[in-house]
C-alpha cells in the first residue's frame, strides 16, 4: 500500500489486494477475507468486506449461510443469479443495485446461469460483479432483501446514493441497509468529468472501471482510496472514463 500525496488517505494499488483463483473464480479481496489474514487489514471505517469477482459461466456459489451482516452486490458485466431461503430470487444486472440483510440467519446463492430463469440459451459469458459487506446496528433481524435498477440515474453522469442507512438519504430512492452511519453512492463518469465526493470521516473509493483521479492521486481499475476527515475531494475520470463505488462512512467498526 501507498500512501497519497494529499491529507491523510491511503491509496491501495490492485495488484496489492489478496487473490483467490480457482477453475471458475478470480477473486480480488480489498480486506481480509477466507484464507488470507491480515491483522492489519481487516476492515476501513464500517466496510468489512469488497470482494472484485468474476464467475465463470455455468458456476457460481451454490448455497451457504449468512448471519448479521448487510451484503450489497453491484454487477458490472454479465448477469448474477440470487436465490435464497427466504424466497427471493432473480437476475442481477449493471446498474440493479441489491442488499441482502443476513440478519438472523440466511442460506444463499449466487451463479452466473441466468437461463435457468429466463428461458434464453446458455451463455458463455463471465459475470464480473463487486460484493461488499457492513456490519448491522443490531443483531438478529429478520433478514431482507432489496433491489432498484438506477442506470437512468447514472446516465446522469452524478454521485448516486446506492444503498444506505443515513438519515440525511431516507428522503431519496436509495436501497436501505441496516446501518445508520454507512452509505454506498456510484457514480459513472465520461472521459475528463469530475463530482465531488460526500464529505465524511471516512471514504472507501473503488476504481471498478477506467480510471480516475481523487484529488492528485491516479487510480487505475482496481485500485482503492482510504480517505480520512476528507471533505470537499475531487474525483475525475480519466481517458477511459469511470465507473466508482463510493463508500460514506460516519464510524469505524
Amino acid at each position: 500500500m501507498s500512501e497519497a500525496s494529499f491529507g491523510s488517505a491511503l491509496i491501495v494499488p490492485s495488484e496489492q489486494r489478496f487473490h483467490t483463483d480457482t477453475e471458475w473464480l478470480t477473486s480480488r479481496h480489498s480486506f481480509s477475507f477466507g484464507d488470507h489474514y491480515d491483522p492489519t487489514n481487516t476492515h476501513f471505517g464500517l466496510l468489512l468486506v469488497s470482494n472484485d469477482d468474476i464467475v465463470r459461466s455455468g458456476t457460481g456459489f451454490d448455497t451457504h449461510p449468512h448471519r448479521d451482516m448487510e451484503i450489497v452486490t453491484w454487477v458490472l458485466s454479465g448477469s448474477l443469479v440470487h436465490q435464497d431461503s427466504e424466497g427471493n430470487n432473480g437476475v442481477i444486472y449493471p446498474g440493479l443495485a441489491q442488499r441482502m440483510s443476513a440478519g438472523k440467519g440466511i442460506l444463499h446463492s449466487e451463479r452466473n446461469d441466468s437461463w435457468r430463469l429466463t428461458g434464453q440459451s446458455a451463455h458463455d459469458d463471465p459475470v464480473h460483479f463487486v460484493q461488499m459487506w457492513v456490519r448491522p446496528d443490531e443483531f438478529g433481524i429478520a433478514p431482507g432483501y432489496e433491489q432498484r435498477d438506477i442506470n437512468d440515474e447514472l446516465d446522469t453522469g452524478e454521485l448516486v446514493v446506492v444503498a444506505s442507512g443515513l438519515a440525511r438519504h431516507r428522503s431519496s430512492t436509495a436501497i436501505r441497509i441496516a446501518q445508520r452511519d454507512a452509505g454506498l453512492h456510484a457514480v459513472r463518469l465520461d472521459p475528463g468529468t469530475s463530482t465531488l465526493l460526500p464529505d465524511a470521516p471516512f471514504l472507501h473509493v473503488f476504481v471498478a472501471v477506467g480510471d480516475a483521479r481523487v484529488g492528485d492521486a491516479t487510480l487505475a481499475q482496481g485500485d482503492s482510496a482510504r480517505l480520512i476527515d476528507h471533505g470537499g475531494v475531487t474525483l475525475t475520470a480519466g481517458l477511459a472514463g469511470a465507473e466508482v463505488l463510493v463508500w460514506e462512512m460516519h464510524v469505524s467498526h
